[in-house]
């Protein structure tokens, strides 16, 4: 069984027992979280779909950690009036190990 997430502004396929990392939550580590936003479920072959037949279903996981995410550098430059500037950008990310998946 796997399934289609939103959160912070991006979407992920999950399965229970995966980790991955998203936006940061305001949750602790350890503590239960429970995602709202699903969009797909795929259940042995059986693609569900659509806001009425999924309106119940939740993918709940556990926080595994906070950390962050890699470097990404922000360059600007101005040709020709000796103006660079250079700067870099690690977001904040939470890591939550899927638990289940309930239609």
């Amino acid at each position: 069984m796997e399934a289609v997430i939103a959160t912070g502004g991006k979407q992920y396929r999950v399965a229970p027992g995966q980790v991955i990392s998203v936006e940061k939550l305001p949750s602790n580590q350890g503590q239960r979280v429970e995602f709202s936003a699903v969009l797909l479920v795929n259940r042995d072959g059986e693609v569900i779909t659509g806001r009425e037949r999924l309106s119940g279903a939740r993918v709940a996981g556990e926080v595994v950690g906070h950390g962050r995410g890699r470097k990404v550098m922000v360059v600007k430059f101005k040709r020709r009036k000796n103006y660079r500037r250079k700067r870099g950008h690690r977001q904040p990310a939470t890591r939550v190990r899927i638990t289940n998946i309930e239609v």
